[in-house]
C-alpha cells in the first residue's frame, strides 16, 4: 500500500514528501473558507467571529498555494498547478485576471528584480492632492485602500486598454457570479455581508504586511513598453542583497504555517521551485542562524505601524544601499505598498 502511494506520489508531484503536506494545506484551505462562510451565515454573534477569522486564513493559505503553484512547485506537470492555481483564485478575488497573467507578472519581479505593479496610483495621487489625503486617512485606520485599488483596477483594466479588450465579456461574467453571490448574502443578512467585507479585508492586510518589508526593489510599471533591459535583470548578487525573510518566529518554526512559511523569502528567491513545506530546512542550509537574514517579527510590526502613511508613496532612499536594512532592524522601515502577485495586469 505505502509503496502504491509512494509511486502515485514520485508521478505527480515535483517534490519527494510533497503528498501529505500539499493535502492537508488544500483540506485546511477549504475547511477554513467553506466552514468559515458556513459560520457567518449561522448569524450566531459568537460563531460570526470565529467564522470571519477562519475565512481570512483560509484565503491566506490559497493565496500562498497559489503561489506555489505559479512556480510549478506543487506538482510536476505545469497543467496540474494550473488547474489548482486557476480553482484557488476564485476564492482570493483575484479572478478577475487570469491565472496565466499573475504568473507571468510574477515571474517579471523574479527576473527582473523589481517589484512590479499595474497601476501608477502613486503618480495619480502626487496630481491630486485631496484623493491623496483620503487615502492617507483610510491607510491610517489601517483601510487596505491601495490593495483595494490594485484590485479595481483588475475589473477595470479591460475597458480601459484597447490591448484588454478581448477580456471584457470574461470580466462580465465573473463580475456578475461574485457581485450575484454578494448580493445573495446581503440580501440574506446585512451582518453577514460585513463579516465577509472585513475578513477580505483581513487577508488583504495579511498579504500586504508580509509583502511590505520583503524587497526594497526598485519598482516599474507592469504597462511600461519601453525598450531595454531592466537595470537588475537577472543579477542574482542584486537580488539577494535586497531580499529579506519576515518570518514569524525564529524559535517556534510552526507559527511560520500561518503564511504556509512565505516568510523564508531570502530562501525562496534562492531556490523558487522549493515547496512551501521545505522552505525552513533550505533557509537553515543556506543561511544558518545569520541575524541579518531575518526580520525579528517586532520590528517587522512596527514598521508596518510606523509607515502605513509612508508606504503609500515609498521612501525612495531605501531602494540604495543599506538604509532599507538598517530601518529594518530597527523597526523604522517604510516598505512598499500594492505589490501583491495576485494583481497581475
Amino acid at each position: 500500500m505505502q509503496d502504491t502511494i509512494d509511486r502515485k506520489e514520485k508521478a505527480l508531484f515535483r517534490h519527494k514528501g510533497s503528498l501529505r503536506p500539499t493535502l492537508l494545506a488544500l483540506l485546511y484551505c477549504q475547511s477554513a473558507y467553506f466552514g468559515g462562510a458556513a459560520l457567518i451565515l449561522s448569524l450566531d454573534p459568537v460563531f460570526m467571529l470565529i467564522g470571519m477569522l477562519a475565512m481570512a486564513h483560509g484565503m491566506v493559505i490559497a493565496a500562498y498555494m497559489i503561489h506555489d503553484c505559479g512556480h510549478n512547485a506543487v506538482f510536476k506537470a505545469p497543467g496540474h498547478n494550473a488547474a489548482l492555481g486557476k480553482a484557488l483564485n476564485w476564492l482570493t478575488g483575484g479572478c478577475y485576471r487570469t491565472y496565466e497573467e499573475l504568473r507571468a507578472n510574477h515571474m517579471r519581479h523574479h527576473v527582473d528584480n523589481a517589484d512590479v505593479i499595474i497601476l501608477d496610483y502613486r503618480g495619480y495621487l502626487v496630481r491630486h492632492p485631496a484623493q491623496r489625503k483620503i487615502v492617507e486617512a483610510l491607510e491610517w485606520l489601517y483601510v487596505p485602500v491601495v490593495e483595494v485599488l490594485m484590485h479595481t483596477a483588475l475589473i477595470l483594466a479591460p475597458f480601459i486598454f484597447k490591448d484588454r479588450k478581448e477580456q471584457r465579456w470574461r470580466i462580465i461574467g465573473v463580475v456578475t457570479i461574485r457581485f450575484s453571490l454578494l448580493a445573495a448574502v446581503f440580501l440574506y443578512s446585512s451582518v453577514a455581508y460585513l463579516c465577509y467585507v472585513l475578513a477580505y479585508g483581513i487577508f488583504l492586510t495579511v498579504l500586504r504586511f508580509m509583502d511590505a518589508l520583503q524587497h526594497n526593489y526598485g519598482i516599474i510599471l507592469a504597462t511600461d513598453n519601453r525598450t531595454g533591459r531592466p537595470e537588475h535583470r537577472g543579477d542574482r548578487d542584486y537580488e539577494q542583497s535586497h531580499t529579506f525573510s519576515n518570518v514569524i518566529s525564529v524559535r517556534y518554526p510552526w507559527l511560520n504555517l500561518v503564511t504556509l512559511n512565505f516568510g523564508y523569502h531570502s530562501a525562496h528567491h534562492a531556490k523558487p521551485t522549493v515547496s512551501w513545506h521545505e522552505l525552513p530546512k533550505l533557509h537553515r542550509d543556506l543561511f544558518g542562524g545569520k541575524p541579518g537574514f531575518v526580520i525579528p517579527f517586532k520590528e517587522q510590526l512596527l514598521s508596518f505601524h510606523r509607515g502605513r502613511v509612508a508606504r503609500i508613496l515609498g521612501d525612495p532612499n531605501e531602494t540604495e544601499g543599506n538604509q532599507f536594512a538598517q530601518n529594518l532592524h530597527s523597526g523604522r522601515a517604510v516598505g512598499v505598498s500594492g505589490v501583491s502577485f495576485l494583481t497581475p495586469l
